[in-house]
């Protein structure tokens, strides 16, 4: 559990750090104020998460320093236009990142038990559903630009490469693919990687398919998510 909880400082480091590149971008194109402010609040929701999460691992044992992978630390452009790679990473990063975030935390909060992982799961659930909001609102405010024919052509295009990199990251869960766990490993905030699984899939069919079908982008379930 030490491990798992690790993991999230890293985690929640790395949610900062893409949040406050994509919030300069969104200033870059001239975003909403209000966007652009919630964005930023996102960013120190991220460092709370991270502290809270830090204070779980050290109740767990945990000591030294937290490992983290600079180079996973932002969003990497991809696009010849910035509006371009902005749609990629809301979609990518909130509307489908944060919306399935959500359910995962609610299960993981409903087995624990220990006191400071049940308090950072409390607070870590309720800012996830804002988190969620800023995505789709995100997506709505790029839908009502000129060319929104464009961003929701790459949406479309690109939700098939997008949904089998969350099938592989959630495949592997936080820890490599935990098949079994222990009721202490349950009270501290951990899960089998099963279970992240099936709310994936119940994410396709309950959160995306109507929300991209209500802004006029198709969504088609993945066929492992539908069967």
């Amino acid at each position: 559990m030490r491990q798992v909880w690790c993991g999230r400082i890293e985690a929640e480091y790395r949610s900062a750090a893409i949040t406050q590149e994509v919030v300069l971008w969104l200033i870059q194109i001239g975003a909403s104020p209000d966007l652009i402010r919630a964005g930023l609040r996102i960013v120190e929701d991220e460092l709370v998460h991270a502290e809270m999460s830090r204070d779980v691992w050290a109740a767990a044992g945990g000591t030294g320093i937290v490992p983290i992978d600079r180079k996973t630390l932002g969003v990497t452009r991809t696009h010849s236009v910035l509006e371009h790679d902005v749609t990629d990473a809301i979609v990518r990063v909130y509307c489908l990142g944060e919306t399935v975030a959500v359910p995962l935390f609610q299960n993981l909060r409903r087995g624990a038990t220990v006191p400071i992982a049940k308090k950072a799961f409390d607070r870590i659930l309720k800012d996830e559903v804002r988190h969620r909001d800023f995505g789709w609102m995100a997506l709505a405010w790029l839908l009502e630009r000129p060319d929104r024919d464009l961003l929701a052509r790459i949406v479309h295009d690109g939700l098939p490469r997008w949904l089998a990199d969350l099938e592989r990251n959630y495949g592997d869960d936080l820890d490599d693919g935990i098949d079994t766990i222990t009721d202490d490993e349950r009270a501290w905030g951990v899960a089998p990687w099963r279970e992240y699984v099936d709310i994936l899939h119940r994410a396709f069919v309950r959160d995306y398919a109507p929300r991209f079908t209500q802004r006029g982008i198709t969504f088609h379930i993945p066929t492992r998510a539908s069967g």
